[in-house]
């Protein structure tokens, strides 16, 4: 295990913690995110040979981030296993440290593969997002007994930031699927004001009256509305009637 002075551990994290809070202003996406603090936790974290952030939707765990190849070879080691020190801080939402020992014991499967890796200690974080786990910071030691205690606090930093990190996600995405969602309904609306227009103009009829046409055709070809309108205003742009079957 790595000791190193306390006023170099202090200087590193403070820089860590700096980092971190950087994160939240930069234009990156939740991809490139979630990397950069399994870097910033790999350079930070004493003992740390390997990093990952794993992130679980419909119950299938996923490796979204990683800094080496040997990550991503331990991670599945540990999905194809079903437990693990990731796979239980995600479940448990409780910092898992587990040295080599400790790991034969708790996750013999996972543990043999690991050791084939090069991978003796571990050190996984929850990633909790409104009280729910979504996943987990995973850190690998080549080291018997790596990490200590105090990198427990520690990690626990970066999973907090990966976590606002995936939640700023959500929330983005949320809203830009409803901004998607109004901008397809100002279209429909466009499309169905434009058809209204052309039927007012070649029937002689109202605008109540323009759309109860448009409603009994799509209710009698089992069309969206939106689809028979585009139809209307295609066909008066090249200079026909629209076939329109009310019934």
């Amino acid at each position: 295990m790595t000791i190193e002075p306390a006023e170099t551990r202090m200087d590193e994290m403070s820089d860590a913690i700096t980092e971190l809070a950087l994160l939240l202003v930069d234009d990156v996406d939740l991809t490139g995110m979630l990397q950069r603090v399994a870097d910033l936790a790999a350079r930070t974290i004493p003992d740390c040979d390997s990093a990952g952030v794993t992130l679980v939707e419909q119950g299938r765990p996923t490796t979204f981030a990683a800094t080496d190849r040997r990550t991503l070879t331990v991670d599945e080691a540990q999905y194809a296993a079903g437990d693990g020190p990731c796979l239980r801080a995600y479940r448990t939402r409780s910092v898992q440290r587990v040295a080599a020992g400790t790991a034969q014991a708790r996750f013999p499967a996972f543990a043999e593969a690991a050791e084939h890796a090069g991978i003796h200690s571990f050190l996984a974080a929850p990633l909790v997002v409104r009280g729910e786990g979504i996943g987990s910071l995973n850190l690998y030691s080549e080291a018997h007994h790596g990490f200590a205690e105090v990198d427990e606090a520690v990690v626990l930093l970066f999973a907090a930031q990966g976590s606002v990190a995936v939640a700023n996600g959500r929330l983005y995405h949320r809203a830009n699927a409803v901004s998607q969602q109004l901008e397809r309904a100002m279209d429909s609306r466009a499309v169905i004001e434009q058809a209204k227009g052309v039927l007012m103009a070649t029937m002689a009829i109202e605008s109540d009256e323009a759309f109860a046409v448009l409603r009994r055709a799509s209710q009698h070809e089992n069309r969206k509305l939106r689809e028979l309108a585009a139809e209307v205003v295609a066909a008066a742009s090249a200079g026909r009637p629209a076939e329109l079957r009310t019934g």
